[in-house]
């Protein structure tokens, strides 16, 4: 059980895609994650389960970092929790394994979202407005070898990430995927997808995907 803030993310099935892909991986006491847009901190917490020894949350929500910060003294974890705006407060450290669950519903339009919950659901017109940010921004957090673990629909171009990671020396791969009914922000939503040509008429379902893009720039460099 995890302790919510109302406007926090309630952890649903990308979350558990994305742990399970997290706590697959070899995490020792020298590990060192990153949970960038930490909701409720379940990935922290999973982290830190797996074995992670060194573990930091960040989230642009006040609600996010509070409920994070309460979860990891609830299950007696050591989890630093920053609140920020992704990677600003961590920009000047490196990481073995970035987790990722970021906004990426499509909304109405490109403004920062009034309400709280809206921090963790909208996304821009087209879902990527961070996305994209990390894309571009994580890659440099990463430690040599380290490895970005990103879960995201398909609505938002999984093709798009790729070729962004790709681009700044990543290796990528999808690790994991599933069909799953809309949830609450995209189900209200159904119409304006469909008037956009994102969704097929009637579509109630959306692929889930997680990415695990790794850092091989060092490995080229020694050839």
């Amino acid at each position: 059980m995890l302790f919510r803030l109302p406007g926090v993310y309630r952890p649903q099935r990308d979350t558990w895609l994305l742990a399970g892909e997290l706590t697959g991986r070899e995490l020792g006491p020298g590990t060192r994650v990153l949970d960038l847009c930490c909701g409720t901190g379940a990935l922290s917490v999973a982290a830190c389960e797996a074995g992670a020894g060194w573990v930091t949350a960040v989230d642009v929500s006040r609600r996010a970092a509070i409920s994070t910060w309460l979860n990891c003294k609830l299950n007696r974890r050591t989890v630093r929790v920053v609140r920020g705006d992704l990677v600003e407060p961590v920009r000047t450290l490196r990481f073995d394994v970035v987790v990722a669950n970021p906004p990426y519903s499509p909304a109405s339009d490109d403004a920062t979202p009034g309400r709280v919950l809206g921090l963790a659901w909208d996304a821009g017109i087209d879902g990527r407005a961070v996305l994209d940010r990390i894309c571009v921004e994580v890659p440099q957090l990463l430690a040599p070898g380290g490895t970005l673990l990103l879960v995201q629909s398909a609505l938002n171009s999984v093709e798009k990430s790729r070729t962004m990671l790709e681009e700044r020396g990543l290796c990528v791969e999808v690790v994991a995927s599933e069909d799953v009914p809309f949830g609450p922000a995209l189900s209200g939503r159904t119409r304006m997808l469909e008037e956009r040509g994102m969704i097929l008429p009637g579509q109630r379902t959306e692929r889930i995907v997680v990415l695990a893009a790794t850092d091989v720039r060092s490995r080229d460099r020694a050839r």
